[in-house]
């Protein structure tokens, strides 16, 4: 039986995954370097110490990694600042029924605390939640398993006990790997015939997950 639902945050609970994919390839033109759209799709919810070493494998051992994503958070940071994080279609009314339920929510997120902290308050979803678990509390992020044991380890539960709601390939391998029932809600991808095989579902907005659990 289900006891929590574990939701990673950015393209899943709120519409700000595309804006990694936007603002990767401009804060690396603005370091002198060229991304593609696919190696920005790579990108998505790639944690430590992945996306230090995929940089790197692409653009040489000199890429100074830390100099690009302090870019990309500047730019990102201005333009939601601006013009605000709308939810994601459905999570509302999910967490709702979460809550009435008496399931437990909580996120697993590669976004640092500080920052999930403020684009769930932004967002007006920040009280649903009991935990809020970032990579940046673990060794290794997305698609390590660690966020996602990790989280359950913090809600008292075994990994079976627990959903794991996300919207990309890295974010489902983690949540698999880690033995969570792994639900997906595609944002910018569809997934594979590969990453099928992974999921108990993939639905298209999180207002088709209550009847799930």
């Amino acid at each position: 039986m289900i006891q929590a639902v574990l939701f990673d945050m950015d393209g899943t609970l709120i519409d700000t995954e595309k804006y990694y994919r936007i603002f990767w390839p401009k804060a690396l033109a603005a370091c002198g370097y060229t991304m593609t759209d696919e190696q920005a799709l790579t990108m998505r919810s790639l944690g430590r110490p992945f996306a230090p070493r995929q940089l790197k494998d692409w653009y040489g051992e000199d890429f100074d990694y830390y100099v690009v994503r302090d870019k990309r958070k500047e730019m990102m940071e201005e333009t939601l600042d601006r013009d605000g994080i709308k939810c994601k279609p459905g999570a509302v009314e999910l967490l709702e029924d979460l809550k009435k339920r008496h399931i437990t929510a909580a996120v697993a997120t590669a976004t640092d605390l500080e920052r999930t902290e403020k684009y769930l308050a932004m967002a007006g979803l920040r009280p649903y939640f009991e935990k809020l678990i970032s990579a940046t509390m673990v060794a290794e992020g997305k698609p390590s398993p660690d966020i996602y044991l990790y989280a359950c380890k913090q809600l008292g539960l075994a990994p079976e006990e627990c959903m794991a709601v996300e919207d990309s390939p890295n974010g489902v391998m983690s949540a698999y790997r880690a033995g969570c029932k792994v639900v997906m809600v595609p944002d910018q991808t569809q997934p594979d015939e590969k990453l099928k095989k992974c999921l108990y579902a993939c639905v298209p907005t999180l207002a088709d997950i209550s009847h799930l659990i």
